[in-house]
């Protein structure tokens, strides 16, 4: 199947007009043996996408076309592929390359990979270009990142599981979600509604905790075995040390009591973070772990196993996210961004309509 040395992607200039999209020519990194073309036909809108264009993570490097929830085509694979077929439905998410060879990579830990590279934003080593994402025509992806499609998931419900819901999904499986088991999930966002669907998947018991009960009639419509709203007085004193985990998934820390909420897990239970809210972060005392000894840390993203294992679950279980599509555009990505900037989405976009903006 034909296709262009140069991909075509809509991309941003800098965070000084990140709303302002515009359709470049790029130049994809050099094929090497392990590479698979895809041709894009959906990618999920990331919270992730939003804090890079405007700068809120940090210095990027500009013109880029962000997305990293990526569905499409597989047409050429490299002579050394064995995991990839060309014709086949694939997906890639936030992370694109890990060296393979060291001890995280050996022990399906390659996300926390030294060597790691992003879809979208970083520079390949061998040739200095720089990755460019999914709001583009098509993506040059080592096959290890490109994980095949079940045939049961829906192309715009599997693409926000590609980075929203391999966040949540890696930090419950790791530390014990399951039956018998209470999960907190904290934040009904495009994350936390991922959280939610997975440990009711897994068998859990689970309750939503948001600052107000504004979206308690979502997170039961979801399944939610319960719902706390913190901008309630006592809103804790009846669950104090009943949680055996809670994946915090919150984009801010404004008004956030650590103290009240750690309060809720059991005897050396854990809180896993997984939201990157911008700005300074919060205060933690050792103190805080005192009362009952519990532990506070982090996830990122997941590992091809549990890619692989996440998207069969969701197949087999029915997994449902709710998704508004998009038609990609110049417009419609300004639109779709400002309303995710504004918080006015449920709970994920998804970007269809490429062939009208890339050809067949």
């Amino acid at each position: 199947m034909p296709y262009p040395d140069k991909f075509t992607g809509f991309q941003v200039h800098g965070p000084e007009t990140w709303d302002q999209f515009h359709k470049n020519e790029f130049d994809p990194k050099p094929f090497g043996d392990y590479d698979v073309d895809i041709k894009i036909e959906a990618c999920g809108i990331c919270g992730s996408d939003l804090h890079t264009i405007t700068g809120g993570w940090g210095e990027q490097k500009f013109p880029l076309a962000v997305g990293h929830e990526i569905i499409g085509t597989a047409l050429r694979v490299g002579p050394k592929v064995t995991l990839i077929q060309p014709g086949q439905r694939v997906g890639v998410g936030a992370q694109s390359w890990s060296c393979l060879d060291c001890r995280q990579c050996r022990n399906d830990n390659e996300t926390y990979c030294r060597q790691q590279l992003d879809t979208y934003g970083a520079v390949w080593p061998d040739s200095g270009v720089v990755s460019q994402g999914g709001y583009s025509s098509h993506v040059r992806t080592h096959e290890h990142w490109v994980f095949p499609i079940p045939e049961a998931l829906p192309t715009t419900a599997a693409a926000p599981m590609l980075c929203a819901g391999l966040t949540a999904y890696s930090p419950l499986v790791r530390n014990g979600c399951g039956p018998g088991k209470k999960v907190g999930i904290v934040g009904l966002g495009g994350i936390g509604h991922f959280g939610l669907l997975f440990a009711k998947a897994l068998g859990a018991e689970v309750w939503v905790i948001s600052r107000t009960r504004a979206k308690e009639g979502d997170a039961m419509a979801m399944g939610a075995d319960g719902f706390l709203a913190t901008a309630e007085e006592g809103w804790n004193q009846e669950h104090v040390m009943t949680f055996d985990l809670i994946v915090n998934t919150a984009s801010s820390f404004e008004g956030f009591d650590l103290d009240a909420y750690l309060s809720l897990l059991d005897v050396h239970a854990k809180w896993v973070s997984v939201g990157l809210p911008e700005g300074d972060g919060i205060k933690i005392r050792n103190q805080t772990f005192l009362s009952n000894g519990c532990f506070f840390g982090s996830s990122h993203l997941g590992s091809r196993r549990e890619t692989l294992e996440m998207l069969e679950l969701a197949a087999e279980k029915g997994v449902k996210p709710w998704v508004e599509e998009v038609k990609i555009s110049e417009g419609n990505l300004a639109e779709a961004l400002k309303k995710l900037e504004a918080n006015k989405v449920k709970y994920r976009f998804c970007l269809t309509g490429y062939e009208e903006q890339f050809g067949a």
